[in-house]
């Protein structure tokens, strides 16, 4: 060997150990389909976003409801005015004048869509004015008021057409939300099983290399003997270059593989290592037959698929539109009854008879005590009732809202039938492809049967010198063949599996997946 050829093999020996060693330190992860599936309902951005939308509907809700809180009101308001004297009988050129009022209230909207209100407030004003009776005064006064339409904004509904609007948005975000957790846990799964058919397929790749090296030394050694012409020689290398590639496009397709699942489940989330991190696959490819007919698979669909039960939330939306849109269209009559009771209190004046205009002779006192006394007291009561009526000579604008939101709902009917049939086209699909891959699967199962025994009678014959390595070779890569479409096709029977489970709308429920927990948990 020369000097060039062995510092060519030394490095080539150095280079091997290397990667041995970066190999032997590579970490791997072994999940199966529900680890996936768990940790993507944890971590997977897209689930995340969406899992804020009800969040938010629901403190949507909570807001609408607000309206039906009583609401407490308090004031409290106080001046001082000072004024030049106009009248001849001030003995002084000011006159100082203070006021203070407070004023509380509650107020509580009815389901009816009336309101009723409660409100009590109490004064003082105090003056150095002349020729007042009392002073300082203090008034005070209880008001009930009830207001109520009788037409327009009238009953429960239009009382409450927030909650209710809030109430429709909310379920079709959880419908919303349902779709799109089922369409995550059939991202998982495509990731998933797309990452078993790589790791699969790379083994029966190695298989296949393995068996043309074997074939390869033994040429070799036949060839070296004399008993083999050189030809066959060649064509073994060549066979073992062709799969040596197929092997390096295998391992790339099982790292895609691994990055588009690691994606999905957003493995970085748990696990710091995740991009140096392999995924062992641990899950069985499980091929028990699915009976079900085309009736109860439509039976199902129409019942449980998220997207046609948010259309129908949309549809009974829509009727709620019409129905407050026809109300916001009629007149609007207002019946109003009210009951007050004041009081009145303060220091009495005395003046003389003969001097009315002049100093106060006596003074009775008097609080603001007595003005609240007779004010609970209902000394004095007060009563009123009343009728508004409100006809707009041209209401254009709410019959265009009642006609808008007609349509509006004639649409979401026509999307709801729509849906209903693709819905009714996809299944049918979808349970063409099962079928059609089970019985896919049993036919491979035969051919890489065949191929096998093929394999095994033209080794035999190569033994016996009736045959070349040439053959051997070629039925060593249709048994490769054979084995790579069978896997393919088992693969594909759970990809259908998984997409009848979403045409059907029960990925969830087959896994007992509930919004807020974790599969598994």
């Amino acid at each position: 060997m020369t000097r060039k050829s062995l510092k060519s093999g030394t490095f080539l020996i150095f280079g091997w150990l290397c990667a041995a060693a970066g190999a032997g330190q590579e970490k791997s992860i072994s999940l199966n389909l529900n680890d996936c599936i768990a940790m993507a309902m944890r971590h997977n951005l897209g689930v995340a976003v969406e899992v804020l939308n009800p969040a938010a509907g629901a403190e949507a809700v909570a807001l609408a409801k607000e309206k039906f809180m009583p609401v407490f009101a308090f004031s409290h308001e106080r001046s001082s005015e000072h004024q030049a004297v106009f009248s001849w009988f001030d003995a002084s050129d000011q006159v100082d004048q203070s006021y203070s009022i407070s004023t509380a209230a509650l107020r509580q909207a009815l389901p009816t869509g009336g309101a009723l209100s409660a409100e009590f407030s109490t004064s003082k004003y105090d003056t150095t004015e002349r020729a007042l009776t009392i002073n300082p005064s203090y008034r005070s006064s209880l008001r009930f008021e009830f207001k109520q339409p009788l037409l327009r904004d009238f009953g429960p509904q239009a009382a409450r057409s927030e909650i209710i609007i809030a109430r429709n948005s909310l379920d079709m975000m959880n419908k919303g939300l349902d779709k799109a957790l089922q369409d995550t846990v059939y991202r998982v799964e495509e990731g998933y099983w797309n990452l078993v058919l790589g790791v699969e397929d790379l083994k029966i790749k190695q298989s296949s290399l393995r068996l043309a090296q074997d074939l390869l030394e033994r040429n070799r050694k036949a060839a070296k003997a004399g008993t083999l012409a050189s030809v066959n020689v060649l064509n073994a290398e060549t066979q073992v270059a062709a799969r040596e590639a197929d092997i390096l496009k295998a391992e790339a397709a099982v790292r895609n593989a691994e990055d588009e699942l690691k994606l999905v489940i957003n493995l970085p989330a748990e696990n710091k290592e995740a991009d140096v991190l392999r995924i062992a696959p641990r899950e069985e490819i499980a091929l028990a037959k699915t009976d079900v007919s085309l009736d109860e698979a439509m039976a199902i669909a129409l019942q449980h698929r998220p997207d046609l039960e948010a259309l129908r939330i949309g549809v009974r939306a829509g009727e709620f539109d019409v129905s407050l849109a026809r109300n916001q269209s009629l007149p609007g009559l207002d019946f109003s009854a009210s009951l007050w009771s004041p009081g009145v209190s303060g220091t009495r004046l005395i003046y003389p008879p003969s001097d009315p205009f002049g100093d106060p002779i006596d003074r009775i006192p008097g609080g603001r005590a007595d003005s609240l006394k007779d004010v609970f007291g209902f000394k004095f009561v007060n009563v009123s009732l009343g009728v508004s009526l409100d006809v707009p000579l041209g209401n254009l604008l709410s019959r265009a809202a009642y006609a808008r939101a007609r349509v509006g709902l004639e649409q979401r009917g026509l999307e709801v039938k729509r849906l209903e049939q693709e819905i009714q086209t996809r299944v049918r699909i979808a349970l063409r492809d099962v079928g059609m891959n089970f019985e896919r699967i049993q036919t491979l199962k035969r051919a890489s049967e065949l191929a096998r025994k093929q394999l095994e009678a033209e080794e035999e014959k190569l033994k016996a010198g009736y045959s070349t390595s040439y053959f051997v070779l070629q039925y060593q890569s249709e048994l490769s063949l054979q084995r790579s479409q069978e896997l393919a096709a088992m693969i594909e029977y759970r990809m259908a599996l998984a997409g009848l489970s979403r045409e059907l709308g029960t990925s969830l429920a087959e896994r007992n997946i509930r919004v807020g927990e974790t599969p598994g948990k």
